[in-house]
């Protein structure tokens, strides 16, 4: 190397210098703790002990993880499906030109923002068995509303259509793929007889089918993490009868309470497999049915 690429070289790791720190602190050094943890008795207070793969063996036999397990999966099959089928439907409703159509995309995007602690509060309080105003409304066509939190076969549903109401972001990302959709492609199906439903089937699903595999993985990594609702609705515990102890609010109770730190980080790393192996079969099988422009 030259005087002069030395020099650009030096220049080069000194402008990534930060980011290079950044990420061997908070990312690459965290990792590879964790791997390690996930291999040793560790309880914070005393040293960690290795033990090989006793913590992975350990939750083979353990109810509590088999039912974290699937509560997780039951909540990430609802809300999942149900908020790529309502997002999609709202972003199409959206998707017109209409006097004050703006609004209408600011009220659906707006709950969104609402910080998830206030969300849950909110809820918690809506869901109430007495005084809910989901009850009060259903009592006035003549339905007697259940105790959706204190009952083990609604409060897995209740986190579900808590998870729905927020699906403003994936609308409004919908809602650009929508756009972005050629109006050629619509006024040729017209013109050859194709329906709304033909068209939607054989041009607008295809076209945006990049975003909602987007959308598909994204949702799914976020409802497998899925922690503060529960926690804040229904307890650590994830009472009634553990019905809402999912997957990470398991983890956070045996790291934080049970102080089982080494356990906590097998956890995490069959958590990361599981969301690891399916983004992996996502992505083989987008292969027939995702369409990107040439």
């Amino acid at each position: 190397m030259t005087r002069l690429e030395r020099r650009h070289l030096r220049n080069g790791l000194l402008f990534c210098l930060p980011w290079l720190i950044g990420f061997s602190v908070f990312l690459l050094y965290p990792l590879v703790a964790s791997a390690y943890y996930s291999m040793c008795d560790y309880s914070v207070l005393l040293d960690p002990v290795f033990v090989g793969l006793d913590n992975y063996r350990q939750m083979l036999s353990d109810p509590l993880f088999g039912k974290s397990l699937w509560n997780t999966a039951y909540y990430a099959m609802f809300s999942v499906g149900l908020g790529l089928v309502i997002s999609l439907s709202l972003a199409m409703l959206l998707n017109v030109r209409l006097r004050g159509i703006a609004w209408y995309r600011t009220a659906l995007y707006l709950p969104t923002l609402m910080p998830v602690v206030a969300a849950s509060v909110l809820w918690a309080w809506m869901y109430n068995g007495e005084s809910g105003i989901l009850n009060s409304l259903l009592a006035k066509v003549g339905i007697e509303g259940p105790n959706w939190l204190a009952d083990p076969s609604w409060a897995k549903f209740a986190m579900v259509l808590m998870t729905v109401w927020g699906v403003g972001n994936a609308m409004v990302i919908y809602l650009a793929g929508l756009q972005d959709v050629p109006v050629q492609l619509q006024e040729a199906a017209v013109i050859d007889g194709a329906n709304w439903l033909q068209r939607l089937r054989h041009v607008t699903i295809p076209m945006i089918s990049p975003v909602i595999y987007f959308n598909l993985i994204m949702g799914i990594i976020g409802s497998l993490q899925v922690f503060t609702r529960a926690y804040i609705m229904t307890g650590a515990t994830g009472e009634p009868e553990r019905s809402t102890l999912f997957y990470v609010l398991r983890l956070h109770n045996v790291a934080f309470q049970d102080l089982r730190m080494g356990y906590a980080c097998a956890m995490a790393w069959v958590l990361f497999l599981i969301i690891l192996a399916l983004t992996l079969v996502l992505t083989r099988v987008s292969r027939k049915w995702v369409h990107y422009e040439r």
